[in-house]
């Protein structure tokens, strides 16, 4: 099957940014978290937090392990800890190996679930937002925030709620300046930079 019709699948490849440390546990299974660092061609860094099960969890340092592959799914959150909350991404891995060269891939199929917005950047760049819903097991959905640039940006804006849309693209993150009550919060948000979108 293409890649682009995956419903949910990243493919990563990065460097390990610290141990994994404790997580969650879910239907009896222990979870462990770590950040993997993957470069842009560009030379811009994203950290994608990695959610691993415990039985999954290398005996060996991930830090000095050097590049390693994640194969697993895009998963969401609202972290209500803290000042006000905020959606996180992470990647649930189903595999993980010796890797290579950095990549950073992500294929997904979604419904958009609120109304698109486009917006110029002050670099005078089209982007639009869209929230797709993301269908998993237990009738359960993730959602992924999405962003297109250019012509495509102005394409998804003209899709209507409830429209499904493919995309391929990469999991980036960047800091923002959140303001609550006059006093300002440093945030990391997650997106999905896409490449290619379209309406099946």
């Amino acid at each position: 099957m293409d890649e682009v019709f995956a419903t949910n699948r990243a493919e990563l490849c990065g460097t390990a940014a610290a141990l994994p440390r404790y997580s969650h546990e879910s239907r009896g299974i222990r979870f462990y978290i770590f950040p993997l660092r993957t470069c842009r061609l560009s030379g811009t860094a994203d950290t994608v937090n990695i959610v691993l099960p415990e039985a999954m969890v290398p005996d060996y340092d991930l830090t000095q392990a050097g590049p390693v592959r994640i194969m697993g799914e895009l998963r969401s959150y609202n972290n209500k800890s803290g000042v006000g909350s905020r959606l996180v991404l992470t990647v649930l891995a189903r595999e993980l190996e010796p890797g290579g060269a950095d990549e950073n891939r992500i294929c997904l199929t979604g419904t958009v679930c609120k109304p698109p917005t486009l917006r110029v950047t002050p670099m005078g760049r089209e982007i639009c937002d869209v929230i797709l819903a993301v269908a998993r097991r237990y009738r359960r959905s993730d959602y992924i925030p999405v962003i297109a640039w250019g012509q495509q940006a102005r394409q998804t804006a003209e899709a209507a709620v409830g429209t499904q849309l493919a995309v391929r693209g990469r999991l980036q993150s960047r800091e923002y300046t959140k303001v609550i009550d006059g006093e300002s919060f440093q945030r990391l948000a997650f997106e999905v930079s896409a490449a290619d979108i379209f309406p099946l």
